[in-house]
């Protein structure tokens, strides 16, 4: 399913929901197309509507990953891709973390403005709950996630914090240093998500699952 959404200043941005993923395409004016991929297991499945966009925030750190300008191209379209996007953001997550699913997330409705003003994104600090049952193999799977994606010296402290707790996935002091390793890495937070989904299993504040 995807949405275009045009701007007379801004350009045009589509986001297209592909499998497990939202493909995000950005084109302003006089710059080179931008592209990049989210991963719909760390998309809160309901978002945050503003002044002038509805974002979907992450599960770990409320940072908004995705940001859609309310109502464009039109009301229908909006909406039905919101709707779908929320249901599939739910369902990724839940098979993704074991759970059984729910019924879907209520209708997004008719929140949409004709030229919305700006608007100042708020912060939230990540939480997280210790001692949940971690799958090691998925930490390592991580971890070699990180190191073929990512500059590892940029993550240097985080990487080492996850790789000792993929040694002893169920040590919660370990659990702990990969949190507040996480914490301190600002905004490579969403980079780290991206490629290594597992870890908001980790930082989520909800059951890990069974491994698997």
């Amino acid at each position: 399913m995807k949405l275009t959404q045009k701007h007379l200043f801004k350009g045009t941005q589509e986001f297209e929901i592909i499998d497990d993923h939202v493909k995000v395409r950005i084109k302003a004016p006089f710059k080179d197309e931008e592209s990049l991929t989210v991963m719909l297991t760390v998309l809160n499945s309901e978002p945050v509507i503003t002044r002038s966009s509805l974002d979907f925030t992450s599960r770990v750190n409320g940072e908004a990953l995705l940001s859609l300008s309310l109502g464009k191209p039109n009301a229908e379209a909006f909406n039905a891709f919101v709707s779908a996007l929320k249901n599939k953001a739910q369902n990724e997550y839940q098979a993704f973390a074991g759970l059984k699913h729910t019924s879907p997330p209520a209708a997004l409705g008719d929140n949409v403005f004709d030229e919305p003003p700006l608007f100042d994104d708020d912060e939230q600090e990540p939480a997280a709950k210790v001692g949940k049952a971690l799958d090691p193999s998925r930490i390592e799977e991580s971890v070699q996630m990180l190191r073929t994606y990512l500059n590892s010296e940029d993550i240097a402290p985080f990487m080492t914090a996850l790789e000792k707790l993929g040694s002893d996935p169920n040590n919660e002091a370990l659990q702990v240093e990969v949190l507040h390793a996480f914490r301190d890495l600002g905004p490579t937070q969403g980079a780290v998500l991206t490629y290594a989904p597992y870890v908001g299993i980790l930082m989520s504040d909800g059951p890990a699952g069974s491994p698997y």
